[in-house]
């Protein structure tokens, strides 16, 4: 199963996610039951590594992080079996380039998150803290969401 998190930039929330998902992923030993890319809805950040505070974030809580930023495109919505959006702007966007069929596919992380649904805050303007807090929504977040594949396989 291929899945893909999609935030503004691809910079700070989606290659974080994408990074968690990866190492809880290889952990399990579930690797090759499941793929993970991340893409942002703009192009400000296309060719860029993460943002250095994103970096710091996932050194700091043991994730290997490496991305190079890169923009949605319509081949994505088909190639990939499950699309996560860090907010409902997020969301909002890629149903725009979306065909009705792909429609079901979009779903936001915080669908999976135990502590209750909303948007995953964009830590861009804000401090490490608030990386930080992204972290932890995307820790807990990616749980209920490998818990949920794992019924799928």
């Amino acid at each position: 199963m291929k899945i893909l998190f999609v935030c503004l930039g691809n910079i700070c929330r989606s290659p974080l996610a994408e990074a968690v998902f990866n190492e809880k992923v290889r952990l399990k030993g579930l690797q090759n039951e499941f793929q993970a890319d991340s893409c942002g809805t703009g192009n400000y950040h296309v060719g860029d590594e993460p943002d250095h505070r994103t970096i710091t974030c996932a050194v700091k809580n043991r994730i290997p992080i490496h991305h190079s930023g890169r923009q949605l495109t319509r081949a994505d919505l088909e190639n990939f079996d499950l699309i996560l959006a860090m907010d409902s702007s997020n969301r909002a966007d890629i149903l725009k380039l979306s065909d009705l069929h792909h429609k079901t596919k979009v779903k936001l992380m915080r669908d999976y998150d135990p502590n209750g649904s909303g948007d995953v805050p964009d830590p861009y303007y804000g401090s490490e803290k608030n990386f930080d807090e992204v972290f932890k929504i995307l820790d807990r977040s990616i749980d209920g969401l490998i818990t949920e594949l794992i019924k799928s396989v």
